[in-house]
């Protein structure tokens, strides 16, 4: 059990998770119903699971050629690909039976994430911006779970979309500046690989401002007060944290930058937004009376 929540590094589900929460308050314009928020907790987990399984069990080949990932649990022998492609079907089993439980444009279109969710593990083979392919699969959360509130689509939240993909695609693609070596010996595709770790984190900061700008954006469509504001001015302070705490000639930090701070910023901007609304309601709900 443990080979295997290693393998799919479940605690980083943290990173798209409170995304899809916010998704759905903004849905809801507040508490979304108890089993809406259950359902859509076990899709994200579910889909994540599957999707960290599938790259581990498709990209096997190129893992044990790589110094960095040759121990993974496939090349290392802790783990089968018959048992990962096992477990990747199961995982995706689940993510479609939660999203018949909410509602019928989510079972629709539950096949559609999986392709996304899916591909990127070959993208890397063919393209420079698999960064962006990754950065869809997360930035899709947000949206599923407005889908799985409402039960239909509102292009209001493709800002959300937007910016949680240019956020995923910057950091992936300074983590992907480990690699840049490795992809180059083996004919394998990414920014750093094709153009150079200094110009990797040119473009990781403008996708990062990018994503700034859009959430300014979705505050200001949703007419959302003072505590969104207090956490976008929040999630700016760690984004710069993160890019000042790494730099193209000391990758050391790198793995602190990726893993911690991305989950404090996705938390950090959920618990604000959250208040936000959660004020708003009470507001409404004492004028009403």
């Amino acid at each position: 059990m443990g080979t295997t929540l290693e393998m799919i590094k479940w605690e980083h589900s943290i990173f798209a998770l409170p995304f899809a929460l916010t998704g759905a308050m903004l849905a809801a314009n507040g508490i979304p119903r108890p089993m809406q928020v259950v359902w859509i907790i076990v899709c994200m987990v579910s889909a994540r699971s599957a999707a960290m399984a599938f790259n581990r069990w498709a990209d096997a080949v190129l893992d044990a050629e790589n110094p960095r990932t040759k121990m993974r649990a496939i090349p290392a022998g802790l783990l089968s690909r018959r048992f990962v492609g096992g477990f990747t079907a199961a995982m995706a089993a689940i993510f479609v039976i939660g999203c018949a439980e909410l509602n019928r444009l989510t079972l629709d279109l539950s096949p559609l994430v999986l392709i996304v969710l899916f591909s990127y593990s070959y993208t890397k083979r063919f393209t420079r911006w698999s960064h962006l392919v990754l950065g869809l699969a997360l930035g899709l959360a947000p949206a599923g779970a407005w889908i799985a509130v409402r039960g239909s689509l509102d292009a209001r939240i493709l800002i959300l979309t937007l910016a949680v993909m240019f956020w995923v695609a910057g950091f992936d693609l300074l983590y992907a500046c480990q690699d840049a070596a490795h992809d180059r010996a083996h004919s394998l595709f990414s920014v750093p690989a094709t153009w150079g770790i200094e110009t990797a984190f040119w473009i990781a900061r403008l996708l990062h401002v990018a994503m700034l700008g859009l959430l300014v954006w979705l505050v200001r469509v949703f007419m959302l007060g003072h505590f969104a504001w207090l956490g976008l001015a929040a999630v700016a302070a760690l984004l710069l944290y993160e890019h000042l705490i790494v730099s193209p000639g000391d990758l050391r930090r790198l793995n602190a930058a990726f893993f911690t701070m991305n989950g404090v910023i996705s938390m950090v901007f959920f618990c604000f937004i959250a208040a936000d609304l959660l004020l708003r309601h009470t507001v409404q709900f004492h004028a009403w009376r």
